[in-house]
């Protein structure tokens, strides 16, 4: 029997790293609904969709590991073969992928005054991403052999090609959107600092694997390290699904005292008789990017107070909220 070191290994420790993953994404989603129980309700079957497709990519990539190793122990032939549930993990990945990237791209569209145009390239590339892997399931499940993975190479280039591609494209859009809707509000700009910095961060994982798995199975074409990498994508579009809603009360300055900061998808209305709006109606402002800060009344630091007397720039995208 040949080592194992460069084509088992990488699965196994694929399958274990993963899982760790997974493991964190379970925390974040019990952390959202027990935090975040307010949230509109196709958020939360967002989030549940999410869910139940990476726990049945963890279980089909851990079934593979286990057939290989277990079921098969001691037959090398079996080594060559073809995993069901090593093909079809790749269907559930996908359905991962095209769930958190549209997440993203509603997000763009909201902070963007609904630009279409700035959407349709990004909706294109979550399209191609999920169709190739669609098209690289289907011809993979009637193989029988590894070997025989090759004669579909491109398409597993494309997988990879794609989904960096996405995601440096949606980080790209957002940290433009966030750039240039500062205004001269130092509370505020630094919120968009922190905006920007966190939007570069859950799109930089998902990137770095998609790249890394397409280096090594162009540098490494006869190991295994590529599914390595393959295996860590859905995971880390999970993590960063809910990595970016439960960070919606943390994204606050410290000298708020105690505010609660969302970046909102949805128009802001008031909900009472102390909602301030602050909008540029006096040049047809678009309700585009939104920051909801709300603040518990303080004799010491009357919130209200200080953003009325704040004199906003002339972005037509702004629309502050202050409670």
């Amino acid at each position: 029997m040949a080592p194992l070191d460069g084509t088992m290994g990488p699965i196994l420790l694929g399958v274990i790293v993963s899982g760790i993953f997974y493991g964190v994404s379970l925390s974040q989603v019990y952390y959202y609904y027990t935090r975040y129980p307010r949230d509109p309700l196709y958020m939360k079957l967002l989030v549940a969709a999410v869910w139940l497709s990476d726990t049945c990519h963890q279980g089909l990539i851990s079934h593979s590991v286990y057939w290989y190793l277990i079921t098969t122990y001691g037959d090398p032939t079996a080594l060559t073969k073809l995993s069901s549930s090593i093909i079809i993990e790749v269907i559930f990945q996908g359905f991962t992928g095209v769930l958190v990237q549209s997440f993203f791209a509603a997000r763009i569209y909201k902070l963007s005054g609904k630009k279409i145009y700035l959407v349709v390239p990004v909706v294109m590339m979550i399209i191609a991403e999920f169709s190739v892997s669609m098209a690289y399931a289907a011809r993979a499940l009637q193989f029988e052999f590894f070997a025989q993975l090759n004669d579909i190479k491109a398409l597993s280039l494309s997988i990879n090609i794609f989904a960096a591609a996405g995601d440096v494209l949606i980080a790209l859009i957002l940290c433009t959107i966030l750039q240039i809707s500062k205004t001269g509000f130092e509370r505020s700009n630094t919120l968009i600092n922190k905006l920007i910095l966190f939007s570069v961060n859950t799109g930089l994982l998902t990137s770095i694997c998609a790249c890394m798995s397409l280096i090594t199975i162009l540098a490494l074409p006869t190991t295994f390290i590529y599914i390595f990498f393959f295996f860590l994508i859905g995971r880390l579009y999970a993590n960063s699904l809910m990595a970016t809603l439960n960070a919606r009360k943390g994204l606050l300055d410290g000298s708020s005292r105690g505010a609660e900061t969302s970046l909102s998808l949805r128009d802001i209305h008031p909900s009472h008789a102390h909602t301030a709006n602050f909008s540029k109606r006096d040049h047809g402002a678009s309700a585009g990017i939104a920051i909801r800060i709300d603040t518990q009344k303080d004799s010491r630091h009357d919130a209200e107070l200080e953003y009325q007397s704040t004199k906003y720039g002339s972005s037509d995208k702004h629309m502050v909220e202050a409670v």
